[in-house]
């Protein structure tokens, strides 16, 4: 389906005014100081880096011995995602909030004509601004309009989504009314029924919860990684104690236009995503999505068993977000904090259920669970 959706500018002010409710709810719920937004034009665009020690995700190897749930690998299966989500936004420890995220688990209601569109449908989004939020609440008002308006949609969805990042990045830094010199990561899923599609620009990270075990399905782009360094360097940027030109930790960004060069130019700061495309299959759980106050002081593993336990106990992915959000704020990161849930199943997640070498089956407790934890956590 190309332009002519019903998605204006009418349309995502409503839809954004529900994420903005959203943060308003969980800000009451955890007690925390009310968000403070900073300022237009703030000289500083540094991201600040935490102190806090980055926990070494687990071999993705690593294996439980899971049995007993009939997979759908053979993409033959009939199974559909039942989708459902929760967030949570807080400030933590920094002056300003500067992150905006968007949770739309019903695309179809928002659309004026549905032709072409499978059921499920839903759209999410986490942005975390630098420099001012103009770039990352612009980024969020409009990127779901530049995915259905583009030629390439829903008949391609990643070159789509691809396209509506450039396009993005570009219609900021010609509206005159906004600080073009802010910036902003983007992480954005699209479940389009059973395909998803992550696309990520920076340093926010989505997690796939599959029966225990953390899929990443998207890259850190920090200066010092191999592949990111290695193009900042081919187009003539510099890497200072791990900032791009001495100014970003983030290698991908949208907006920071003082530092492109002309419309069309290829310059080290890049807001081309990176796109991971995957069939959801009946042992996907949940995804989290969450900005670098998250991922700075817990691994991928630790994040996915801590929700897959919560969800257990409640099957609530908002109060999930929030403990996650909680979790994160006990281990002093020194940053923003957004995180998402989303649940693909109207149920908890089941027991795990291990085979020993004796061949007995065994359930992992609740207590077991919070073991496990602690010891991918590094802290037990």
């Amino acid at each position: 389906m190309a332009a002519g959706t019903g998605v204006e500018d009418g349309f995502t002010n409503d839809i954004m005014s529900g994420g903005e409710h959203e943060i308003s709810q969980n800000s009451d719920h955890l007690n925390q100081l009310d968000m403070g937004k900073p300022p237009r034009h703030l000289s500083v665009v540094r991201h600040s880096i935490s102190t806090a020690t980055l926990l070494t995700p687990t071999d993705p190897n690593f294996d439980l011995g899971i049995v007993g749930v009939k997979s759908a690998s053979d993409g033959k299966s009939e199974y559909m995602p039942m989708i459902r989500s929760g967030s949570c936004a807080e400030k933590g420890p920094k002056e300003y909030m500067e992150d905006e995220h968007i949770c739309i688990d019903n695309l179809l209601e928002h659309l004026d004509r549905t032709e072409g569109f499978p059921s499920p449908g839903a759209f999410y989004g986490v942005f975390d601004g630098h420099g001012g939020t103009d770039a990352a609440s612009y980024v969020r008002k409009n990127i779901l309009k530049f995915i259905l308006e583009d030629s390439q949609f829903p008949g391609c969805l990643k070159k789509a989504i691809r396209n509506a990042y450039m396009k993005a990045d570009q219609a900021f830094a010609e509206n005159s009314t906004l600080d073009v010199s802010s910036g902003t990561t983007a992480l954005t899923t699209l479940v389009f029924g059973r395909m998803m599609v992550v696309a990520n620009a920076g340093d926010c990270r989505a997690v796939l919860g599959k029966r225990g075990r953390a899929i990443e399905l998207s890259n850190d782009h920090k200066p010092n990684s191999t592949s990111e360094r290695h193009r900042i360097e081919q187009l003539g940027g510099v890497i200072y104690d791990g900032y791009l030109n001495g100014q970003l930790s983030v290698a991908r960004a949208l907006g920071d236009w003082h530092m492109k060069g002309p419309k069309g130019s290829a310059c080290p700061l890049s807001s081309e995503p990176e796109l991971q495309e995957i069939l959801l299959m009946e042992d996907d759980e949940f995804l989290i999505m969450g900005c670098d106050g998250l991922w700075d002081v817990m691994s991928s593993q630790c994040a996915v068993t801590i929700a897959r336990k919560e969800l257990m106990i409640h099957n609530d992915p908002e109060r999930c977000s929030r403990e996650l959000v909680r979790e994160a704020l006990k281990r002093n990161t020194c940053d923003n904090l957004t995180v998402i849930v989303i649940c693909f199943s109207p149920d908890p997640p089941p027991w795990i259920e291990i085979q020993t070498q004796t061949g007995h089956r065994r359930s992992i407790s609740s207590q077991g669970l919070n073991f496990l934890k602690g010891v991918l956590d590094g802290n037990s």
